[in-house]
């Protein structure tokens, strides 16, 4: 059997762990994924986030008319905006494989693993052969995978090619005239955004009074609402079944909460209802790592299990399944294998995330509804886009804020929330100012605000709960 120092599993934040430091080890990087390199690389918020772009300058061009231009309506070449995408995105896993197997001291091995005692993997080939070893370490970055639901119908033979979720509905042959979208969350709403600018007729199905239901729900309730305006929002509906028989090739049927019975008919239907950790496929109960209620690997502040000289790091143990936050995982991790007598740790408490739809949708922290819940004191700051400066540029409609929550006695920042263009960048100095501790009067004055920059939105909200002496 043969015995490695390090063994990593996954091919996504897991191999960036492997640098020259390493070099003096034998290490296994053991990854089934094609391509190679990883969800957010090669299905996840890369390549989704060049055809948001896309989408957006679509939109773009539809609504000149307020600015005082007039252009013809866009004509969408889906194989040339495609193909710009995974043009890129492609020859980057390729070149990040072919690194990787010419690295002396990194067996690849194209496989998929499972446990089979403590540190001791199963390692099973497509050709069907396998191959068994042993690993001093082993670090678990299995990733995720789409959640499919249980849903009568849904894996019916009748719907082949034609039920697609996040990981290949970006490679779609050609542009469908109409689709059906499940789910409420981060990939239901980006995409329903960018099919509906691309011209697609899309109808986005939620079981929640709302999308993005773990938000803000001021921002998020204002999000749906303008959503709501360029493609169909069902909400408060659950799919009872989905079959052969509709218009286009797919049926999906639906009860509201009064049990009133709908059917929307469409070509293509992606199921976005969230992803789930890998852990189920790694037969962990071979070696003590402890799996919570949801399937997460349980890791303590230095990313380790449950399981002696076993390290989790990534979607397969952060619920957050966030690639920056895969990132400081992955940094620790690394940290930690280097210097087992000096552990680095990862504090998780607040992270924060964008929604890359239109509006876009950025936040840190709590919101005012987790401040209620456990009766917080907090001070609220709100700052429309509309009445500053640049919003006159943007023609913003009074819509699209920023919101930031404070501690009444610190006036350190609880929470922030941008609904709105550009927020995804905007809210990184509430982050930076979260992570430092810095206070909201001292982030409002202590600094330069450019005029008549979009940052502009932040510094007011911050005004209002901190103002000038």
């Amino acid at each position: 059997m043969r015995h490695v120092d390090l063994a990593v599993i996954g091919s996504g934040s897991g191999n960036s762990i492997i640098d020259e430091r390493f070099s003096g080890l034998d290490v296994a990087l053991i990854d089934d994924g094609d391509p190679f390199g990883g969800t957010c690389l090669n299905a996840g918020c890369i390549p989704s986030k060049m055809f948001v772009h896309t989408a957006g300058l679509a939109n773009e061009i539809r609504g000149a008319g307020r600015y005082g231009l007039s252009a013809p309506a866009p004509s969408v070449d889906w194989p040339a905006i495609r193909d710009r995408v995974f043009g890129r995105i492609d020859p980057i896993s390729l070149a990040g494989l072919g690194w990787r197997e010419s690295q002396p001291n990194v067996a690849l091995m194209r496989g998929t693993a499972r446990f089979t005692g403590a540190r001791e993997l199963e390692v099973s080939y497509p050709d069907g052969t396998t191959e068994s070893l042993t690993g001093d370490r082993i670090v678990l970055a299995a990733g995720s995978r789409p959640r499919m639901p249980d849903i009568p119908g849904l894996d019916s033979p009748e719907l082949e090619g034609k039920v697609y979720t996040s990981d290949t509905i970006m490679r779609l042959d050609r542009l469908p005239t109409t689709m059906v979208i499940l789910g409420g969350g981060f990939v239901a709403v980006e995409f329903a955004h960018v099919f509906s600018a691309l011209g697609v007729a899309v109808t986005l199905i939620n079981r929640s009074a709302y999308l993005l239901r773990h938000s803000d729900a001021e921002l998020a309730r204002a999000l749906t609402e303008e959503l709501s305006q360029r493609l169909v929002v069902r909400l408060n509906q659950s799919v009872v079944e989905v079959d052969g028989a509709g218009r286009g090739g797919i049926g999906v049927y639906t009860t509201d909460l009064n049990d009133i019975e709908y059917s929307y008919d469409a070509e293509v239907l992606l199921v976005a209802t969230g992803r789930i950790p890998n852990s189920d496929r790694l037969d962990l109960a071979a070696t003590g790592v402890e799996v919570d209620g949801d399937g997460f690997v349980v890791v303590d502040a230095h990313q380790r299990t449950t399981a002696d000289g076993i390290f989790a790091l990534g979607d397969i143990s952060n619920p957050s399944m966030l690639k920056h936050a895969a990132n400081a995982d992955a940094r620790a991790v690394q940290h930690n294998l280097l210097h087992p007598d000096d552990l680095a740790s990862v504090d998780h408490t607040t992270i924060p995330y964008a929604v890359f739809c239109e509006p876009q949708l950025a936040s840190v922290g709590v919101t005012e509804q987790e401040l209620r819940a456990v009766r917080t004191p907090y001070l609220v700051g709100v700052q429309r886009y509309a009445d500053v400066a640049y919003g006159w540029a943007l023609e913003d409609r009074g819509v699209h804020v920023a919101k930031v929550l404070v501690d009444p006695e610190s006036l350190r920042l609880l929470g922030c929330h941008i609904l709105g263009p550009q927020a995804s960048t905007l809210i990184q100095p509430a982050i930076q100012a979260m992570a430092t501790g810095l206070d909201a009067r001292t982030m409002a004055r202590g600094q330069y605000w450019i005029h008549p920059a979009l940052t502009e939105v932040l510094e007011n909200a911050l005004l209002q709960v901190a103002p000038d002496r």
